[in-house]
């Protein structure tokens, strides 16, 4: 509690310790010393200082007063969303397998083994024992993830280890509760078991629940906001304060796996809602938050320690410390092996970090210190026992994890090899420092026809440039000899153009060239290609991975085409093709650019490199060849498009050169950023596509179909008063083979491809139909099911008849009713001997 702590210590304190962090990170530098471990260390001193008689000192010491709830209610949500917001979505749906087995059975393993050896070898009953185990099995990496970073380690690897923290720590909360409530009440049976089991899923999925609710209402409400950093951080740390604090206090589930649910959900579905202009500040934002969070626990932790406590304590000590180790070779080298089966294995190389990277911290301290009044949740009288044993029992265990695994993890990580990047960011770093010289060097004749220096110092630079050059190589040519063949060069390099293509569209993005689904569309699609080479070395078409997302709303939203808001729906699915194909032609245009720079350059590797580019061309030419065909079919809609581009362009020169005026110092910056502020809402509204440019005039098209030319005026308009305009991109289709026909359609732009299924199974082409084709006739009027499936080629525009209404003209139109019929019949005779017909007209 710190009730009796002054207000002006708390803020002597707390400020003083910030600086002491910051002098500790300086000197982390020169002694090489992990960070959170000389925090430790400091707060020992500082702890030790005071109780020797430095009473000037003494507002330092004052986080010794602060309880499990500053713990939990206002450093935690911090690191937790801050870990979970930076995680790499994808890499952890890959690895879930192992982090929850390792988060959930895993450490119910180790709250066994640790309870039954602390039990058996010190005397505490078995209930109170599976209480401290389940503390200590909660892991706090920070020390850790700093060094994997620090050092390059594998991206897999830094999952594996802050995935398993970031949900085993809401486990051990929740597993802690219930064995506490045990031990209140006495009693073990079946019945208490299956109420944990039920609680503990309530708790933990509860706590999923509302991350997902939360994160979700914070994306839409960032989505809202247009370039504004005050409140787009304030709604991140209002998500990740509200997910923990709802959660824990007021609907008592988990609030770590509340903050945890959140912030996966924005660092993932709610990344693209955040303004590209403001996602380094936010990150920044974070860090530094985070930075100040681990700065005071760890502080906290070191002024916790009393080393007469742990003294006296000593022989317990050694036992719980020797149950830890146990249980977690236990669960790392026991139990990831055996998720072979429904993930990618795991290296015994990753497994041994993981197991001495699993540091204990002020999470299972706060979990000790918490101990009293939880125990008071059950029962308003209740004393747990060991509370101030098991208060000196964690400290001295998490003191030892991080003094010993702490300080020695690095070692490890070297004799392993995993101190050193992968073999393609090595790559990446050598082929990025050899094109960067290679432009430097390029540029120094400019440069000194500019005047910028003498040709004696332009030599000297020619000289220095070509060393850098030929060491480079050497390096890649070493690369090539021990550790890379031709095949995993290919893939690097195919990689390598594929991250060019990502930065393309998000800087497109950025610029508002592209809008929020386009980009998240295309971003998918390049994730998915990235993996399949980087896994099968298969390169795939640009188009061949569409986002599964899309194609469920697709699939969702095709009954509301009949419905007045259908046209609206099918047109912006148009716009939304057209504008991807349209990002995807300026993207792989910018990489084939790249490559022609590095084909020009890199003699050495010229085969590999024209590979990469002819498939860029290809899928260049791909693009290319759809925007020409929409711009055929829908001539207003793409140059409404690219007045559009033209006058995003201007605005956003215009932005720059507003920006270099105020960075001169002709145009305050408060007046400045207001300018840029209005040009970028302009901008924005800009990347929506024009879908209304995508109207076709209805009376024109039913004039071109055969039958309908005879047609009276009463007639025509009975008609155009039923008939439904309906937007198809590319690939859609639009009646399938053996479904019930309930409309035909009026092709009014685009090309539609016929099709039918021959009966081993495989796809016939039977024919190409037109603007003022159309088809789905004979099914509606002989009530016969769907003969052929016509699907899409290009963007297309249709209208389309249902069958319903047809019904309610037939008494009012006879004439046109019978054109039809003879049609349909004249159709099927002619079809007769060699069937499947094709429902179409000309």
């Amino acid at each position: 509690m710190v009730d009796n702590v002054d207000v002006t210590d708390w803020v002597t304190g707390v400020f003083g310790l910030l600086l002491i962090a910051a002098l500790c990170q300086a000197l982390c530098k020169k002694v090489k010393l992990p960070f959170t471990v000389m925090l430790v260390l400091t707060g020992i001193l500082i702890s030790q200082a005071v109780e020797g008689g430095l009473a000037f000192l003494a507002p330092l010491a004052v986080l010794q007063h602060a309880g499990a709830e500053i713990i939990l209610f206002v450093f935690l949500p911090t690191l937790i969303f801050e870990s979970a917001f930076n995680l790499d979505v994808r890499q952890l749906r890959a690895n879930l397998a192992p982090i929850l087995m390792l988060a959930v059975p895993g450490l119910l393993i180790s709250t066994g083994l640790i309870g039954v050896i602390v039990h058996y070898t010190t005397g505490i009953p078995l209930n109170y024992a599976l209480v401290l185990g389940s503390i200590l099995s909660a892991t706090d990496p920070v020390a850790v993830i700093a060094l994997f970073k620090q050092l390059g380690a594998p991206a897999r690897l830094t999952v594996l280890v802050e995935g398993e923290s970031l949900f085993n720590d809401a486990t051990a909360i929740v597993v802690s509760k219930i064995l506490v409530g045990v031990v209140v009440m006495g009693t073990f049976t079946g019945s208490t078991a299956l109420d944990g089991s039920v609680a503990f899923c309530i708790t933990f999925f509860g706590g999923i629940a509302v991350g997902l609710v939360l994160g979700g209402l914070c994306g839409v409400l960032l989505g809202l906001v247009d370039d504004d950093p005050f409140i787009e951080i304030s709604l991140t740390t209002i998500v990740a304060y509200a997910s923990f604090v709802v959660g824990e206090h007021y609907l008592h589930v988990s609030g770590v796996m509340a903050t945890v649910a959140a912030a996966v959900t924005l660092g993932g579905w709610g990344r693209t809602k955040i303004s590209p202009s403001i996602s380094h500040l936010l990150s920044e934002f974070w860090e530094f938050l985070a930075y100040i969070a681990n700065a005071l626990i760890f502080f906290l932790v070191g002024l916790r320690v009393d080393l007469g406590e742990l003294n006296a304590t000593k022989g317990l000590l050694v036992w719980v410390i020797a149950a830890m180790l146990i249980s977690r070779a236990v669960v790392i080298f026991g139990g990831v092996p055996l998720l072979r089966k429904f993930a990618a294995p795991v290296s015994i190389r990753h497994q041994a970090v993981m197991y001495w990277g699993g540091l204990r911290g002020a999470i299972a301290l706060a979990i000790a210190l918490e101990l009293p009044a939880v125990a008071g949740q059950f029962s308003p009288t209740a004393n747990f026992e060991y509370a101030d044993s098991f208060v000196a029992l964690v400290t001295g265990a998490v003191l030892f994890t991080l003094l010993v695994p702490g300080l020695t993890i690095e070692q490890l990580m070297r004799r392993l090899g995993l101190d050193k990047p992968p073999l393609s960011d090595r790559f990446a770093r050598i082929d990025g420092l050899l094109s960067a010289q290679t432009h430097a060097l390029n540029r120094i004749p400019e440069l000194q026809r500019g005047g910028m220096f003498s040709p004696r110092v332009a030599e000297a630079k020619v000289t220095e440039c070509n060393d850098k050059i030929t060491t480079l190589r050497d390096q890649l040519n070493e690369l090539r000899s021990h550790e890379m063949d031709s095949e995993q060069e290919r893939r690097l390099l195919f990689l390598r153009a594929m991250a060019t293509e990502g930065a393309f569209y998000y800087q497109m993005y950025k610029d508002g060239h592209l809008n929020e689904t386009s980009y998240r569309e295309l971003a998918h699609r390049l994730t998915d290609r990235m993996e399949m080479v980087r896994y099968d070395g298969r390169v795939s078409g640009i188009d061949s991975n569409t986002n599964r997302v899309q194609r469920v709303i697709g699939i969702l939203t095709r009954p509301l085409e009949a419905t007045p808001i259908g046209p609206a729906l099918t047109a912006s699915r148009t716009a939304r093709a057209y504008q991807v194909q349209w990002g995807q032609q300026q993207a792989t245009g910018h990489v084939l650019d790249v490559f022609d720079d590095l084909i020009a350059t890199e003699t050495s590797r010229t085969q590999l490199l024209q590979e990469v580019r002819e498939c860029y061309q290809k899928w260049h030419k791909s693009s290319a060849d759809l925007i020409d065909s929409t711009a055929a079919q829908f001539p207003e809609f793409v140059t409404a498009m690219q007045e559009r581009l033209a006058d995003r362009l201007v605005l956003n020169a215009a932005r720059q050169t507003i920006g270099k005026a105020a960075q001169a110092g002709s145009i305050p910056h408060g007046v400045a950023h207001h300018m840029q502020s209005q040009m970028g809402k302009e901008v924005r509204t800009l990347s929506a596509a024009p879908v209304s440019a995508l109207a076709v005039n209805p009376r024109e098209l039913l004039l071109q179909v055969p039958f309908f030319q005879d047609a009276d005026e009463q007639e025509v308009n009975l008609i155009l008063g039923l008939l439904r305009e309906h937007t198809a991109s590319a690939g859609d289709t639009l009646i399938e083979q053996g479904e019930v026909g309930y409309s035909l359609y009026l092709i009014a732009r685009g090309v539609v491809r016929v099709s039918c299924q021959n009966p081993d199974g495989t796809e016939r082409d039977l024919g190409t139909l037109l603007a003022g084709d159309f088809f789905g006739e004979i099914a509606i009027l002989q009530r016969e099911r769907r003969t052929a499936t016509c699907r899409a080629v290009t963007p297309c525009s249709v209208f389309r008849l249902r069958k319903v209404d047809l019904d309610s003209i037939a008494d009012s139109c006879p004439r046109l009713m019978e054109t039809l019929m003879r049609v349909s019949q004249d159709r099927l005779a002619s079809s007769a001997a060699s069937p499947p017909h094709v429902e179409r007209g000309t």
